[in-house]
């Protein structure tokens, strides 16, 4: 089972991504988390990433794509991955296609979590000073959307006419978005 989570920042990506890996056991890969980590560590990698996700920019395809490779030939991954905002683009989307026909598989789902701005912004001020993200602030947002509107919609429309799009109303209680998420995929 490979799932693709899409959807602006704040929209839930990771909290649904964790709820649906803890329930069907498939790995989440969070190359977002990935980043963090690798500029928490200082690594080299960090401290390029670092530069792009201070000013709400994309880290360079070449990058993620790297450490896609390697999640997937990880043993951890044998039963499929959820790929928590990656791809972004549909060139991104070609290149999983291509990692995952390597491995003898495909895109299963792809579920795109809707928001409305005003609650984005509410969610990424609320997370910001929960846990002190640099990347949560309201310019760094208003840069993040701006980017995933331009970049992303060639993407939804490319998984919508491939029929393997869920939209999901990412609105309301942790739990009632991941029974919506339950159902879609169920569909």
């Amino acid at each position: 089972m490979n799932i693709i989570l899409l959807g602006p920042p704040g929209s839930g990506k990771g909290t649904q991504g964790e709820l649906l890996a803890e329930r069907t056991g498939v790995v989440r890969v969070s190359t977002g988390d990935l980043l963090r980590d690798a500029v928490g560590k200082g690594t080299s990698l960090g401290r390029r990433a670092r530069s792009y996700m201070d000013q709400g920019l994309l880290v360079p395809d070449d990058v993620i794509i790297g450490l896609l490779r390697e999640v997937l030939g990880s043993p951890a991954a044998a039963g499929g991955v959820i790929m928590d905002g990656f791809p972004r683009t549909v060139a991104q989307a070609e290149a999983v296609d291509a990692l995952l026909k390597e491995k003898g598989g495909a895109v299963d789902a792809v579920l795109l979590f809707e928001v409305p701005d005003d609650e984005l912004r509410r969610r990424i001020i609320g997370r910001a000073s929960q846990i002190g993200r640099t990347d949560d602030n309201v310019e760094a947002l208003r840069q993040r959307l701006a980017v995933y509107r331009e970049q992303t919609q060639p993407l939804v429309d490319f998984y919508r006419g491939r029929g393997i799009l869920v939209e999901i109303d990412a609105v309301g209680s942790i739990p009632e978005i991941a029974e919506r998420v339950r159902t879609g995929l169920d569909a």
